[in-house]
């Protein structure tokens, strides 16, 4: 067993969800080592306020009924602890809990008495698309208050990953002045980047979750760009600049490409964004699987069916050629005072390679058509890499590069695959 002596949040960070991060830290360090579980000796602060009412064999009970909350005890039990007994006299000194302690355990269900028996190696990821309705709203408020409700309930299904459409975003122009031109509401909307940015990067350290907050526009000297964001649990941020430009985002609102396809280190693996139109392009997912990209998240905006299954067939395409896991996510509903994105259509989904080891179809899950909702599921990044080397085609290694290459630049470097 792992005996674990005390946890502490700093006041000025509590209710970030901290302290589950610390014991989930622990419950990672008892699967590592196959131990059997955790016990601890904990405290009950808040039975000071009720020592004349009640015992503390009643305190405690009510505290396990929800009847009653304490701040130490409320957050064992969350965590999956459970009361064995109550100890007298454990710190006579801790006045608060009248020199009580609790007695708690936490059972590792993956103990296995005989070390050496065989596992096959499983590494889940989970992963949620959010397929969000676009509606006029009347402040930024409203706007987080949607986006907190998607990003709380993925965490509460313990997502590592939640994915947002492209450009959601514009759905703060339904309360702005109108402009004279679209381009001059782009960069109207490129305004609101640093509320943008301190939003999702806040939930994610709250909720404990990576954020792929679909895209937004920003302003980097006097060129107009639509960039895919990473918040990351730690709090760091990283971006990716949709690189092909549709026609109408040109012509309607000026916007520039990026030049550059990235990939990130995470807690749960190396993963890409390709926005919208980038998944339609089959070599900047070649490169970032060169990159060793093991999942590909796809914000996308489509205003009617067509365009949603160019998104659709390109990002199945993509999973067998790079043996990727792909996820998807688009916005529905309508803004009908907003230029260039008055229609959406979506159907969000998560798709894999399509093989035996795979879901039948090759859609692990989708979601109802233009339906507000989120879709979920998890994702075996070890059984990906086994099917890179022993699937039924072996694409990625079967490419004829004797015959041909992708070939691209990258800063002042030219590189070949």
């Amino acid at each position: 067993m792992l005996y674990g002596i005390e946890i502490m949040v700093h006041p000025q960070y509590r209710r970030m969800r901290l302290a589950r991060r610390l014991y989930d830290a622990r419950k990672l360090l008892v699967r590592e080592h196959n131990l059997k579980g955790i016990v601890v000796g904990g405290r009950i602060p808040g039975y000071l306020e009720h020592r004349e009412a009640m015992t503390a064999h009643e305190y405690v009970e009510k505290v396990e009924e929800n009847i009653l909350h304490d701040r130490v005890l409320t957050a064992q039990l969350a965590n999956g602890f459970e009361v064995k007994q109550l100890i007298p006299d454990y710190l006579p000194s801790d006045e608060d809990s009248g020199g009580w302690a609790t007695y708690l355990e936490w059972t590792n269900v993956d103990y296995r008495p005989y070390k050496k028996r065989s596992i096959r190696p499983v590494q889940l990821v989970r992963v949620a698309a959010v397929q969000y309705q676009m509606r006029k709203i009347k402040s930024f408020d409203e706007f987080a208050q949607q986006c907190q409700f998607f990003v709380d309930t993925a965490a509460d299904y313990k997502c590592d990953f939640v994915l947002f459409p492209e450009l959601i975003s514009t759905q703060l122009l339904s309360f702005c002045e109108p402009q004279r031109r679209p381009s001059q509401s782009a960069r109207q909307l490129a305004e609101f980047t640093p509320q943008y940015l301190e939003m999702f990067s806040e939930l994610a350290i709250k909720h404990n979750i990576n954020v792929i907050g679909g895209s937004q526009f920003a302003i980097e000297g006097e060129s107009l760009y639509n960039i895919g964001y990473l918040f990351q649990r730690d709090g760091s941020i990283a971006k990716q600049y949709k690189i092909h430009v549709t026609p109408t985002e040109w012509k309607w609102w000026g916007v520039n490409g990026g030049d550059r396809v990235e990939v990130f280190d995470t807690d749960c693996g190396r993963v890409a964004i390709l926005i919208c139109y980038d998944i339609e392009f089959p070599e900047l997912a070649r490169i970032a699987a060169a990159k060793g990209a093991q999942i590909v998240f796809v914000p996308f905006n489509t205003d009617e069916r067509h365009g949603y299954l160019r998104i659709r067939h390109c990002a199945l395409a993509r999973c067998i050629e790079n043996h990727l896991f792909i996820v998807v996510a688009g916005a529905v509903g309508n803004l009908p005072l907003v230029s260039n994105a008055d229609l959406h259509y979506a159907q969000s989904g998560i798709f894999t390679p399509a093989d035996l080891a795979f879901t039948r179809d090759a859609v692990a899950a989708e979601t109802t058509p233009n339906v507000e909702t989120m879709v979920m599921h998890d994702l075996d990044i070890e059984q990906l890499r086994r099917h890179r080397y022993r699937g039924t085609t072996t694409n990625w290694n079967d490419r004829r590069t004797d015959l041909y290459r992708v070939h691209y630049r990258e800063g002042d470097q030219e590189k070949t695959i």
